[in-house]
């Protein structure tokens, strides 16, 4: 019986250990791992078990060897750090696979790479041509990232030159049916504003899983019962019609009337509203 209470005792201190050493480590250990992470992370956790199972050796000899390795592992991401060498030493370099629609065969060979492997990883990029590539690059962690011919990358805001406001954070003011006045009142918002746009949906706050709020204020809400449809926020939508609906009968008082002046005021007024319009369109139509 003493046995097991120095296993649980031994368990209980490498787990509070390894939480600390992970946490000095760093996110990147964990999320994506170099050849050396991985192998320091797979000897850290057989170090850990030792200390927790071996009760025939002394166990602040498995948390010196862990303390080697996680100072080991720190020295290297310092080394490469400061140094592109050791980087590329340690981490090796990005290799091209695919330039201007052509398998680089030599370089898939390298990386021990099969062509149904490639065609995999393309296909997982939605991509199914090779000749649509104008790049494929196998980086460090393994990863393979594309580029397509120009011709083939999707139309954006920016081709067709609109300009598009820039878009911040949604903020969750409701979560599991509780209200976050915190972040209710980073957007400059109070329980008075939430109750009132609940109002207009007919839904409380209870009722509420989710309700997020965008950087333009409008109330996007996510319900318990998904068999509930709310209804999408259209104050941006109305607002812009109205706006495009006063534009048209000015254009139409103006072509309508006779008198010289007064044409002239409203074909004034007409494009003056075209004017800001143009200006509202990106924050209004998203």
């Amino acid at each position: 019986m003493p046995d097991a209470y120095e296993v649980i005792v031994r368990t209980l201190l490498a787990v509070i250990v390894l939480f600390i050493m992970t946490k000095i480590l760093g996110k990147r250990q964990v999320s994506q791992l170099s050849l050396f992470e991985y192998i320091t992370g797979i000897t850290i956790g057989n170090l850990a078990g030792a200390i927790s199972l071996d009760i025939d050796s002394k166990w602040f000899l498995g948390l010196i060897s862990l303390a080697v390795w996680i100072a080991c592992s720190l020295g290297i991401e310092l080394l490469q750090l400061k140094s592109k060498k050791m980087r590329d030493f340690i981490d090796s370099k990005a290799t091209v696979l695919v330039r201007d629609g052509k398998i680089l065969e030599d370089n898939l060979k390298k990386e021990r790479l099969t062509t149904d492997e490639l065609m995999e990883q393309l296909r997982k990029r939605s991509v199914f041509k090779v000749a649509d590539v104008e790049f494929a690059i196998m980086e460090p962690s393994g990863e393979i990232n594309v580029l397509l011919h120009r011709e083939n990358l999707p139309l954006t805001a920016k081709h067709l030159g609109i300009k598009v406001a820039p878009e911040k954070e949604p903020q969750a003011v409701i979560m599991d049916g509780e209200i976050l006045d915190e972040a209710l009142a980073t957007l400059s918002f109070n329980r008075g504003w939430l109750k009132t746009e609940l109002d207009k949906v007919g839904v409380t706050v209870e009722n509420v899983f989710l309700g997020q709020v965008d950087s333009y204020g409008q109330l996007y809400l996510d319900l318990f019962d998904d068999k509930i449809n709310v209804p999408v926020p259209q104050e941006k939508a109305t607002l812009f019609a109205t706006l495009k609906q006063c534009e048209a009968d000015l254009m139409l008082y103006g072509l309508t009337t006779n008198n010289k002046q007064a044409k002239a005021m409203y074909e004034e007024c007409s494009k003056q509203m075209e004017d800001i319009l143009d200006q509202l369109k990106p924050i209004l139509m998203r």
